[in-house]
């Protein structure tokens, strides 16, 4: 396996290399872009790449599919930290075009819901054709194949473009969240400021199963930052759902709401636990009352009392 080697969604110029640039260690890895998250993510499984950066969730699209369906269904891999990098975006264009020249305009399909409203307004006749991500849309300009690329403002230099119009994102504050993803260890010790993922298969139908799998981290007081059913390709109305919770594996409340998860669904598969983007264990709330680790070994301890005679 190559240590040195990360792989990110290409090619260069994407918002997820920027993402990728902010971690320290990218200074001393060679950094690959890749044609697609599955790509990216099939150089880690193979050994030719460390680990691979993709996009995860947006702020206003929600999540990325393609990330959260290789996941759950591929090979598996493991999330070891993500990134948060606000978006707003730029419209490139070739040196000398006007805005009234704009008549096809392209970007990854997750830039279109963030850029609509801007659209309507300045460019309501323009035709819009997704690409594989937003630098490909600039290379595409730079080709000719297209008018315009919603990019981000960085990527001009690179495909020989100016920004036509910068700052442009319809929901202030947007965010993308952005996953490290390496094979299968040992997750990292607690933080204090973490969040575990995993994805949960329904069994079998009936009326109120997902409650019953989600009823495990409400009694034992683990907070959900995300949930989002995906299709798994067996027929209409197969789900499983990738969930986000609050807390680490090691965490007693999450891995006895884990093991209760594993008793009651045919098939969890654990994503990760790793540090939360911008967040400090000053800032997360204690754990409900019965909920902390003292009270779980408290518990545990009475029980075994119990047994004994002792209590």
């Amino acid at each position: 396996m190559s240590a040195t080697r990360y792989t990110y969604l290409g090619p260069e110029g994407t918002f997820t290399e920027a993402a990728l640039r902010t971690l320290p260690e990218a200074a001393t890895r060679e950094l690959i872009p890749m044609v697609s998250v599955p790509a990216a993510l099939d150089a880690v499984r193979s050994g030719e790449a460390a680990a691979a950066l993709v996009p995860i969730e947006n702020s206003v699209e929600g999540g990325v599919t393609a990330t959260l369906d290789e996941l759950a269904t591929g090979e598996p891999l493991m999330i070891y930290r993500e990134v948060l990098l606000p978006i707003a975006f730029a419209l490139l264009v070739r040196p000398g075009t006007k805005l009234s020249d704009v008549k096809t305009v392209t970007g990854h399909p997750v830039a279109q819901p963030q850029v609509r409203n801007w659209l309507r307004a300045h460019l309501p006749d323009a035709v819009w054709e997704s690409a594989a991500s937003n630098a490909d849309g600039a290379r595409l300009v730079q080709e000719g194949r297209f008018d315009g690329a919603f990019a981000g403002e960085f990527a001009a230099a690179t495909y020989g473009l100016e920004p036509l119009v910068g700052e442009i994102h319809d929901a202030q504050n947007a965010e993308t969240r952005f996953v490290l993803v390496g094979r299968p260890a040992r997750p990292a010790a607690p933080t204090g400021a973490d969040k575990t993922s995993v994805v949960i298969w329904l069994g079998e139908d009936h009326p109120g199963a997902l409650l019953e799998l989600l009823q495990e981290f409400a009694v034992h007081g683990v907070n959900l930052m995300l949930i989002q059913s995906r299709p798994t390709g067996a027929g209409i109305g197969n789900y499983c759902f990738a969930v986000d919770a609050e807390g680490h594996i090691a965490d007693r409340r999450v891995g006895e709401a884990l093991m209760g998860l594993k008793r009651m669904s045919p098939k969890v598969r654990f994503l990760g636990s790793y540090p939360r983007a911008g967040v400090s264990p000053a800032d997360v709330r204690p754990p409900r009352p019965g909920t902390s680790d003292a009270a779980f070994i408290a518990a545990a301890d009475w029980l075994a009392r119990s047994q004994d005679g002792r209590a």
